[in-house]
This record gives C-alpha cells, sequence and structure tokens, in this order.
C-alpha cells in the first residue's frame, strides 16, 4: 500500500499572502502563477516573512504540475521553512509551510515508511501549535480536516484510534474552516478530495454538493483557478464513474 500523501491544505495555505511585510511585487507574481519571478521578488528580504513566502512560491509551483511533486522543489521549500523558524520559532506561516512540505514528502512511501518518518505526526502538531496561538486561522482548521480523513482512510477505525484520529474531529475541523472563511475554494476543494479517496459511495452526495460549491466561487489567484479546475474534474468523475475508479482519481489527485 502507498500512501498518496495528506496534502493537508496545501493549495489553501499557498493561496494566502503575507500582511507582515511589504511583497507587493512578490504578491501579484504570485497571485498570476509566476512563481520563480514571486521567490526571486521575495528574495530581497531575509525575514521570517519571506523565506516562508519564499516556501510558499516554491510549493506552489512544484504542486500547480500534474503527477508527484518534484522532490528537490519541496526539500528547497522545506528548508526555507526551517530557516523562517530559525529566525522566528513560532512564525505561524513558517509552521504550516513546514507541515505542507513534510506531508508532500510522504506522498510517494509506502504507508511502513511514512510511520518510520513521524512526518505526519509533525505536521499535525505544527497545524494544532498554530491553532494555539491562532484559533481563527481557518488554514490550519483546514490542514487538520483533511489531515483526521487521511488517517482514518490508511489506518482504518483502528489505526485512526491509535493515531487519535476520527472523521468526527475532521468534520469539527471544516465546520469551523468554512466558517471562518466561506469564499475559500481551496478549503472545500480538500475536504471534497479527501472524502471521495475515503469512500466515494458513501461520502458522494456531500462530495457533491461540496464540489459544486468551490465551482461556484470565482478564482482569485492562478492557485484557486487550478483547485477550480481540478474540483470540476473530480465532480464529472463523481457524477459518471464507478466508486472505485472516483476513489482511485481522488487518490492520485493534489
Amino acid at each position: 500500500m502507498h500512501v498518496r500523501s495528506l496534502i493537508l491544505f496545501a493549495f489553501a495555505m499557498l493561496a494566502v499572502l503575507p500582511a507582515a511585510a511589504d511583497f507587493r511585487a512578490a504578491s501579484e507574481a504570485f497571485r498570476a502563477g509566476h512563481y520563480d519571478r514571486a521567490f526571486a521578488e521575495a528574495g530581497r528580504e531575509q525575514t521570517a516573512d519571506a523565506h516562508a513566502f519564499r516556501a510558499r512560491a516554491l510549493l506552489a509551483k512544484a504542486m500547480c504540475g500534474e503527477g508527484d511533486p518534484p522532490r528537490s522543489l519541496i526539500d528547497q521549500a522545506l528548508s526555507e521553512a526551517e530557516t523562517a523558524l530559525k529566525i522566528a520559532p513560532e512564525h505561524a506561516e513558517g509552521r504550516l509551510q513546514k507541515a505542507i512540505s513534510l506531508s508532500l514528502i510522504l506522498r510517494p512511501m509506502s504507508l511502513g515508511e511514512a510511520r518510520k518518518t513521524g512526518y505526519g505526526e509533525l505536521s499535525k502538531a505544527l497545524a494544532e501549535g498554530v491553532l494555539v496561538d491562532e484559533p481563527g486561522n481557518y488554514y490550519a482548521h483546514g490542514l487538520l480536516a483533511v489531515w483526521h480523513v487521511e488517517v482514518e482512510r490508511r489506518g482504518g477505525r483502528i489505526g485512526a484510534a491509535i493515531m487519535g484520529a476520527s472523521l468526527k474531529a475532521g468534520r469539527s475541523h471544516y465546520a469551523e474552516a468554512v466558517r471562518l472563511a466561506p469564499e475559500d475554494i481551496a478549503l472545500r476543494w480538500q475536504w471534497a478530495r479527501a472524502l471521495a479517496a475515503l469512500d466515494a459511495r458513501k461520502y458522494r452526495s456531500e462530495i457533491e454538493e461540496t464540489l459544486q460549491a468551490a465551482l461556484a466561487t470565482d478564482p482569485a489567484t492562478d492557485l484557486d483557478r487550478v483547485m477550480r479546475g481540478r474540483a470540476a474534474r473530480l465532480l464529472e468523475a463523481v457524477t459518471s464513474n464507478r466508486p472505485k475508479d472516483v476513489e482511485r482519481l481522488a487518490l492520485a489527485m493534489l
């Protein structure tokens, strides 16, 4: 059995732009999907905000392609996130970008290999730590929503219980995330994708409703456009393919 990653709301966290520093040129490049330019513009400063932003740009570039993201980009993004945390150990976005990077490193690993790394548990701890400091951080809520679903999918109820995961907890995080940010496409896309990978037949109605809500929202960035397109593709599959085929597709998507 191969892990197809926690995904952990990478897109959602990548879409938000920094508020603490003036990254106007970098932000504009990021919104347009010019991630190399965004990375270069953010390099003009050596602050925690700048390094976390550079991590985000690298991850966006990695995940906008088809198939598994290049490991070299993920490693570079992880390095940028860790540099941000060396400068400011409690930096919220640095912690979230590190969580994304770790989850993507897990993606091609077998279940046994992934367990040995401890990265899944660390990703969860990073997001939970952000919520201690920022209870209204809907990206962290979204990340944890998917984490709980993915753990139950891979480990079953027994494995989920051992890891402290449950669909109930995932739903609670998701409900809070969309309450805080009802117009965020990524929150809905990733929740629908996670449910589709878990059990496309059992959760079909909820999956369809969630994807339709994502499609009803206008994209604000190039990343939003990518996620909206993937939501459309999955919705088409849900309405026309067998549940097992839908699950395989959802598992392969970012």
